[in-house]
């Protein structure tokens, strides 16, 4: 998808309601701002399945280097279908052009992470072949002061 793409700004707005459903507060101009500009620097990519003109979902992925490989890997950042139209397929579709589309960049690997308690994703993603990864742990520093972690003010 480009930002000049007509159901870019739809799919902007179906970005914001997916920030909102985590809990961060509705911002759509800035979220706007933000899915552009990771687009047209090509930080990520995204899709967005769209019927009778409306945005149903979107996914978004990265490449990585795969340097011990030499060659690259993908990430699923988000994927996110409008409540309206879940248990449609329209997640499989999603998965599945990601997964086409990693394997036709010739990428050794496709990833993704979600929450362990995210019973339909989880299903969704071990019926697509995502297996867990055993033997490694996902560490965070946040890099940002927060409330928890205001930082080193010496």
């Amino acid at each position: 998808m480009t930002c000049a793409h007509p159901a870019f700004d739809r799919t902007a707005a179906l970005f914001d309601a997916y920030r909102v459903h985590y809990g961060l507060p509705s911002s759509p101009e800035t979220t706007r701002s933000w899915l552009h500009d990771q687009l047209a620097q090509h930080r990520i990519s995204a899709a967005a399945a769209v019927q009778a003109d409306q945005v149903c979902g979107f996914v978004t992925a990265m490449v990585m280097p795969a340097s011990l490989m030499l060659g690259t890997a993908w990430s699923i950042r988000d994927l996110y279908v409008d409540p309206r139209h879940r248990r449609s397929g329209v997640a499989s579709a999603l998965l599945q052009h990601v997964i086409h589309s990693a394997r036709a960049a010739g990428a050794s690997r496709l990833s993704l992470q979600t929450e362990t308690d995210n019973v339909p994703a989880l299903t969704l993603y071990t019926q697509a072949g995502f297996r867990p990864v055993t033997g490694l742990e996902l560490l965070n520093l946040r890099l940002d002061p927060t409330p928890e972690d205001p930082g080193d003010t010496t």
